[in-house]
């Protein structure tokens, strides 16, 4: 790109791009999707978001970097978050069946991880990152752990979630 204006007026992503085949699936099952990012900061969101047509199916989303914020807006139990912490697979899970319940969707999903650099412990690397879909199929959640700087761990992290939302809404049957 040669300058601010050059960028503004290109086609960031291409059809041919994962948001675009998701985006696809959800209109064409006439189903919605919220997302609950905490290390994707929004990522996600921005991600569906960029297809144009998204307000069809994308309803909303919070980025919820704080556990109050998950607390209070997604519903995660506090005795979750003080058993397992915020970056576990059953806050995953939770975060996804709350951005589902509270923005009334077909489908929610929940990131939440360590991109880092900072933020490691011993069982919780940088990479680490639970991703969760739920819906009408119940709650499913993968364990990731990513390479690579703070963005390609964000980046890969909205990828895996977009290959779970295809993966997930194939499985459903067809709306009524």
């Amino acid at each position: 790109m040669e300058n601010f204006t050059d960028f503004m007026n290109a086609d960031v992503f291409c059809e041919n791009d994962l948001e675009y085949a998701v985006g696809r699936l959800l209109a064409a099952r006439k189903l919605t999707i919220a997302c609950a990012e905490s290390c994707t900061g929004g990522l996600l969101s921005g991600r569906l978001t960029a297809v144009p047509g998204s307000s069809a199916y994308v309803m909303g989303g919070v980025v919820s970097y704080t556990n109050e914020v998950k607390v209070s807006h997604l519903g995660v139990k506090q005795a979750t978050l003080d058993a397992v912490g915020a970056v576990s697979q059953e806050t995953a899970g939770e975060m996804a069946e709350g951005i589902r319940r509270g923005m009334h969707t077909d489908i929610g999903v929940g990131i939440t991880g360590i991109a880092g650099p900072g933020g490691a412990t011993a069982n919780k690397p940088v990479g680490l990152v639970y991703i969760s879909v739920a819906g009408a199929r119940g709650t499913v959640v993968t364990h990731n752990v990513f390479q690579g700087n703070r963005q390609q761990v964000r980046w890969q992290a909205t990828e895996k979630a977009l290959e779970m939302v295809s993966e997930y809404v194939r499985g459903l049957k067809d709306k009524a």
